[in-house]
């Protein structure tokens, strides 16, 4: 090993470098461009705060409804065996590759009048396109992947052997899921979850298509910025501003180092027979 543990050649640097820059430069613009001396003004308007206060809901709203789907979809696609399973897995990943004005008629066509289940949703009196349903609708639709890669990723670097020996001892298939999987996936899920989260807080097309730009109902914070660029630039960039600062935060949050300790924690505490045995035996008697 190199002197001071360094395994890769110094040339690295170079495009590390280029990259870098390609990442912070356009980020760097934003911040010169601000007005400063109105930033609190800009940023605190009927409409910029309406805006914020709505994707900040939708956005909780879709990322409790990833959690609730997503958890059952990794823990099937990572550790079940059915026909189709790899093809069930791309279509699960298909909104990551999709345009976002794409994944917006999808959804448009299958909610709106003429859509799949537009008859449907009018004989029970529900109207989904142009109203906050369709937004928690696209911005979960977008954001479901990324806590369902998150959480299959960690269940296949992790083995199975605790939960068969926990269904050794007489648990329950429910139990072992309950009292062993779901816990051994803590970090990965919280991880999923603000990586969603932040994919939902960000959402344009989808959002616009099936949604519409209505202030106060459909109007999510990347529309009020479009809109603004348009008649308020200053307004524009200062609310640019507030999205990159909150998309820092969550991206920092996502990847503390606390991960790395609840990842040691559950190891000990599931690592080697003793600790699979106890775990086995919590199960059994819940």
């Amino acid at each position: 090993m190199s002197p001071g543990g360094r395994t890769y050649p110094g040339w690295l640097w170079v495009p590390v470098g280029v990259g870098a820059l390609f990442v912070l430069l356009p980020l760097a613009a934003i911040v010169t461009h601000v007005d400063w001396a109105h930033f609190v003004r800009l940023i605190t308007s009927q409409a910029s705060v309406a805006a914020l206060v709505l994707s900040l809901e939708t956005a909780a709203m879709s990322t409790v409804i990833c959690v609730v789907l997503g958890v059952p979809m990794a823990i099937v696609l990572a550790r079940g065996h059915f026909p189709g399973q790899s093809i069930g897995r791309a279509l699960v990943l298909v909104p990551l590759v999709l345009p976002p004005v794409v994944s917006g008629l999808a959804l448009l066509y299958t909610v709106g009048r003429q859509g799949l289940l537009g008859p449907l949703l009018e004989q029970l009196g529900w109207q989904v396109p142009f109203t906050t349903a369709a937004v928690v609708l696209a911005q979960s639709f977008v954001s479901l992947p990324f806590i369902v890669i998150s959480l299959e990723g960690a269940l296949r670097s992790e083995t199975s052997n605790h939960d068969e020996i926990a269904l050794a001892y007489g648990a329950s298939r429910t139990q072992v899921l309950q009292k062993i999987t779901l816990p051994a996936l803590g970090p990965a899920l919280i991880s999923g979850a603000v990586l969603s989260f932040a994919r939902s807080l960000g959402e344009f097309g989808a959002t616009i298509t099936v949604a519409g730009s209505l202030q106060g109902v459909t109007r999510t914070l990347p529309l009020e910025i479009y809109l603004r660029n348009n008649t308020d630039p200053d307004a524009a960039v200062a609310l640019s501003l507030v999205l990159i600062v909150v998309a820092l935060v969550v991206v920092f949050v996502a990847g503390r180092p606390w991960r790395a300790a609840a990842g040691a924690e559950l190891a000990l505490l599931f690592g080697g027979r003793g600790g699979r045995e106890t775990a086995a035996r919590a199960s059994m008697e819940a």
